[in-house]
């Protein structure tokens, strides 16, 4: 069994000053993949021996950044989607284990005014043929902040940000394309009907006390390794962060 954590710091160097390691701790994941560190290299001092850990910076500062900690050494691992275009950005890292590849992810947002719409697009369709490319060879699973809201039932205000940065149509569409390519969103599967359940809260007007959220983080699998999940989960009582860790139990 394999307990898999996704989590996005939004900034990683913050949450060494509060409770990272207890969060570490608490979680027990195999492999914990991160998004959002906001640092380069050198910047921060993990101490996690157990842990292989492995990064991708973005070459703006304090901007995006992925990293995964690993107790399993990976067979191989690679950074970006092969696209001059989509890898400035620290966005993706690619672990191979024996029988499955491990992919997290921070897509990109679309911003305010929309105007980096167009760019996520593309990425979007890199990154699914991308995916497809690795599930002809074995299991993927998909992790991290997607940046999109698939239904309405993943935001608690779905009529006032219809057409806002991550419940776009657009995104919502590029998910259900995916979905459609052969995966499963985890979650979804486990709960296809509960409200309420969000990974992500704004930090202004009490958000989070209200719990008026979007779930914007997902373990995504390929169909593949559908009868190896063995649960999902949410813990939005890991503190930190504007989101909470993800997290997905295979065999």
């Amino acid at each position: 069994m394999k307990r898999l954590i996704s989590w996005n710091v939004n900034g990683l160097r913050a949450v060494l000053g509060k409770n990272f390691y207890e969060a570490v701790e608490a979680l027990q994941g195999d492999v914990i993949c991160l998004q959002e560190t906001k640092l380069q290299a050198g910047q921060a001092e993990l101490n996690l021996p157990a842990y292989h850990a492995y990064w991708n910076y973005a070459e703006k500062k304090g901007y995006s950044g992925t990293l995964v900690l690993t107790r399993e050494e990976p067979l191989s691992v690679t950074y970006g989607l092969g696209i001059e275009a989509h890898d400035h950005e620290g966005r993706i890292i690619t672990c191979e284990f024996p029988d499955y590849f491990l992919v997290c992810c921070y897509t990109p947002n679309s911003q305010d005014g929309l105007k980096r719409l167009a760019y996520r697009m593309d990425f979007e369709d890199a990154l699914r043929a991308y995916l497809c490319g690795l599930a002809e060879k074995k299991g993927v699973i998909l992790c991290g902040d997607l940046n999109v809201a698939h239904q309405e039932i993943d935001l608690k205000n779905p009529s006032t940000n219809h057409m806002s940065a991550g419940f776009t149509d657009q995104e919502r569409e590029k998910m259900s394309l995916l979905l459609q390519a052969g995966f499963i969103d985890t979650f979804r599967y486990f709960y296809p009907d509960l409200k309420e359940a969000y990974s992500w809260w704004s930090y202004r007007m009490r958000a989070r006390e209200r719990n008026a959220g979007w779930r914007i983080d997902y373990f995504i699998v390929s169909d593949s390794l559908k009868d190896r999940m063995v649960s999902a989960a949410i813990h939005p009582e890991i503190y930190g962060s504007d989101h909470c860790p993800v997290e997905l139990v295979i065999q």
